[in-house]
């Protein structure tokens, strides 16, 4: 199914999962897949190759397993940076052989040896995967991307990439629900009318979040550090910390009329329960 007619219809609850590494198997991270699809998510994302890591030959075999093994929809990450057209058609037709109908079209991260080939950003891929008959969501950040100078700059963008034919859009984590309502202000005020999906990473360290504000340029809200100066140095009880604020979040959001809710799973099936409890409480979820 077409994300885009999902989200025409109803506010989305979905996850994302990384593909394996290491010793982790394909059949172990589909059997992930199949536990998080127990929380019934109208789609689930498979990241490739974050960070230049070498492993966007695995988002296809997940994909296909979403989509074919468990019956959810699945939305395969691609970015273009280092890539040749004849890269992304050879991707393109292993999505379509998989049943894989809705792509994410991301730029990718810098890396030595990954230079712009025929795509330099998203913008430029996103009319090539429409032509190709895909179903194209594109990324967005309620802060600002952590390159770009300002946030006037950063929406001039993500305009580019709606105007380039982008049919919904997936947000950076962030940890206060004011930036995103910030951001869907400026975003009506550019006449960016496409659905933004909300996209939520539950902290489960002090080290993880450290990494992830970074990473991403997302701020920490004084409230977060209070809650992980309360957890101490208890591993379990920082867990806990970040799972229960990220359920908060949730709630905030879906009572705020959000398009849809993303959950940065990191690939553990206990997060996707705890959040869709949360958002069963309040009703969000459909029956």
């Amino acid at each position: 199914m077409r994300i885009s007619d999902i989200l025409a219809r109803r506010q989305s609850f979905s996850f994302e999962i990384f593909p394996p590494k290491g010793d982790m198997s394909v059949d172990q991270a589909a059997q992930v897949s199949t536990e998080l699809c127990e929380n019934h998510p109208d789609w689930i994302s498979v990241t490739f190759s974050a960070g230049g890591s070498g492993n966007s030959e695995r988002t296809a075999d997940i994909g296909r397993r979403i989509e074919r093994g468990v019956g959810t929809t699945a939305l395969a990450h691609l970015t273009c940076l280092g890539s040749s057209r004849s890269d992304i058609d050879a991707y393109v037709r292993r999505l379509h052989s998989a049943g894989i109908e809705n792509v994410l079209a991301l730029r990718g991260d810098h890396a030595p040896g990954r230079e712009a080939i025929d795509f330099t950003y998203a913008s430029d891929l996103i009319p090539y995967l429409k032509d190709a008959g895909l179903c194209v969501g594109g990324a967005c950040y309620p802060e600002g991307h952590v390159e770009c100078e300002s946030l006037e700059a950063d929406l001039e963008h993500l305009k580019l990439k709606v105007d380039a034919g982008t049919d919904f859009l997936v947000t950076q984590l962030f940890f206060d629900n004011e930036d995103f309502y910030r951001f869907r202000e400026r975003c009506d005020r550019k006449r960016i009318k496409v659905p933004i999906v909300c996209g939520i990473m539950p902290f489960t360290s002090t080290r993880q979040l450290q990494r992830m504000a970074f990473n991403c340029g997302a701020s920490i809200p004084a409230r977060v550090v209070k809650r992980l100066v309360a957890a101490g140095d208890d591993v379990r009880a920082q867990f806990d910390a970040g799972v229960r604020y990220a359920c908060e979040q949730v709630r905030d959001l879906a009572a705020n009329g959000v398009d849809g809710i993303h959950i940065y799973s990191m690939n553990r099936p206990e997060i996707g329960r705890a959040v869709h409890d949360a958002l069963a409480d309040c009703g969000y979820l459909r029956a």
